[in-house]
């Protein structure tokens, strides 16, 4: 039976895969009752008008893709999905297209078609929408088709197995994240496992696994200490006048410090380290350095700031290196989670900048869940969810780095490479000079140096240090040492009220972010076995 209603109005149920919609002249639960099951349909000439760049997803599946610079034919699209950030078209490329595996081996891939590829759906990759034509144009950046061909030889059996072994290895992780959270009383965070699409709730899986509980009990443990709050420049008045340089700002550059025997000495020592690929070096861009993606629309502009903003950081002698020793230096990229794809393609599209692509790490900054500040319950702090299927989080400031060198067996790995220091500087400062602070920290043979802009005021978050890697392995297993601020601010949230999700808007600050300085890290280490350059104006 074909009937004819008047949809009122309608909106998405918050961890349903379902709407709610309203309709004209039914007004009671037995006129309802009626239409459960039935499809609704609209006519075309009825779908409201959408704005311009805006397409609905059925008119998008079925078109052809070209290359817009040489008309070349691509593929199909045979789907759309919402990734969060931005739509991904899924295309099924054509059987005759030539592409090469990520190991640079071509694959001509036959029979009724090719493989499945992701395409960001964003106006600077998908500049061209025709849908008289049926067609859209694409400007792909350099190896976006290539990413999902499949590099490796082995056969779909191995593959299989190895598939298996990974999800049996991040089951177990999960169960033991899962335990940990219940032991904190957090079970609220497993709601989401209830609700919603597959896709959501292997997102919450991710989410639960990544969650460092050691460091978040650490921060709670912290707000509970009454204690007089660390002093960065009281630590560094202990110091002993030894080991402390001071210089002026001027005096800081390459000429002039070649002028005095003392700092050319030191200098030149520091240089040794690096040309004997002794050192490597972290560089912090994280969300609080001010360090954001470029838009994707429009974005040129914004991709050359960013592409310059790195040239000038890694090129730079008296920032970072020279040109010739940047081949035998690890490098190590610590960015928010969401740039760490166009880092990579970045560093792809410019050769790693000079840099041995096997000895580039890029990691995400660590973050905490955000805590309720609850003063009902000040001994249990809820954490918040942004979403039934995602955690509140907040970068947890520069002393994360320090955990972040623990994953990955990261630390174990510079150490059979060689490497004696890691620096580990933030990519808002004007001037770093790496060399000097590598020569004095070895000729003092201290655990960890510091170079210190006085202008700056002591910033906690525009920070030159170096570490001997035997310091930083210790620092990894002493996290107790770190000292977090706990930081009352306002964050709207969601919570399960009577099977319901409700969103939560607070008129006041209701929870608590962590943060902690990397400069904490220097309660681990005494004051002797560190040095200190002093930059005035």
């Amino acid at each position: 039976m074909v009937q004819e209603i008047e949809l009122v109005e309608g909106r998405g149920h918050p961890g349903q895969k379902s709407w709610i919609l309203r309709f004209h002249e039914i007004n009671t639960i037995e006129q309802a009752q009626k239409l459960v099951g039935s499809t609704v349909l609209v006519k075309d000439e009825d779908r409201p008008v959408l704005e311009e760049g805006e397409f609905y997803t059925r008119d998008l599946v079925g078109m052809r893709v070209f290359l817009k610079e040489t008309r070349e034919p691509v593929g199909t699209v045979i789907n759309v999905f919402n990734s969060g950030a931005s739509d991904l078209l899924h295309v099924e490329l054509d059987s005759n297209i030539s592409l090469s595996d990520r190991n640079g081996k071509q694959r001509l891939e036959g029979g009724a078609s090719g493989p499945l590829v992701w395409v960001p759906f964003v106006e600077a990759i998908v500049p061209t929408v025709d849908l008289s034509k049926r067609e859209m144009l694409i400007t792909p950046p350099k190896g976006l088709l290539e990413l999902n061909i499949r590099a490796d030889e082995r056969s779909k059996k191995e593959r299989r197995q190895l598939e298996w072994k990974e999800r049996k290895k991040f089951q177990k992780r999960l169960i033991a994240a899962k335990k940990k959270l219940h032991e904190m009383e957090q079970d609220h965070i497993f709601h989401g496992f209830r609700y919603g699409e597959k896709n959501q709730r292997s997102f919450l899986a991710d989410q639960i696994v990544d969650v460092n509980s050691m460091l978040l009990q650490h921060a709670l443990q912290n707000m509970k200490m009454p204690y007089k709050r660390w002093s960065f420049p009281d630590f560094v008045n202990a110091l002993e006048v030894s080991n402390t340089l001071k210089i002026s700002k001027e005096f800081l550059s390459k000429e002039n410090v070649e002028h005095s025997s003392i700092c050319s000495k030191v200098q030149e020592q520091g240089r040794g380290l690096i040309s004997c690929g002794k050192v490597a070096i972290v560089l912090a861009l994280g969300e609080m350095l001010g360090w954001s993606i470029p838009e994707p629309v429009g974005s040129h502009n914004n991709e050359d700031i960013a592409y310059l903003h790195i040239k000038a950081l890694v090129d730079d002698s008296l920032r970072l290196l020279k040109t010739e020793d940047q081949l035998s230096v690890p490098l190590i990229l610590v960015c928010p989670a969401e740039s760490i794809e166009y880092l990579k393609q970045l560093f792809m599209d410019h050769d790693y900048f000079s840099f041995n692509s096997e000895k580039v790490w890029f990691l995400g900054e660590e973050k905490l869940p955000v805590v309720t500040a609850s003063q009902e319950e000040e001994s249990k702090h809820k954490i918040l969810m942004k979403s039934p299927w995602e955690i509140l989080q907040q970068p947890a400031g520069s002393a994360g780095i320090v955990t972040l060198l623990s994953s990955q067996n990261l630390l174990e790995h510079l150490h059979v490479m060689g490497v004696e220091y890691i620096q580990v500087c933030s990519g808002n400062q004007e001037c770093i000079n790496g060399e000097l602070l590598l020569g004095f920290t070895s000729s003092r043979e201290a655990n960890a140096g510091i170079q210190v802009f006085r202008d700056a005021g002591y910033s906690e978050e525009c920070f030159n240090m170096v570490f001997s890697i035997d310091f930083a392995k210790k620092l990894t297993k002493k996290i107790d040492k770190l000292q977090f601020e706990a930081i009352l601010k306002p964050n709207q949230y969601v919570e399960m009220v009577d099977k319901d999700w409700v969103d939560v808007i607070p008129s006041s600050p209701n929870s608590y972010e962590f943060h902690s300085s990397i400069y904490s890290c220097l309660n681990a280490c005494p004051p002797s076995k560190v040095c200190f350059i002093d930059i005035t104006a």
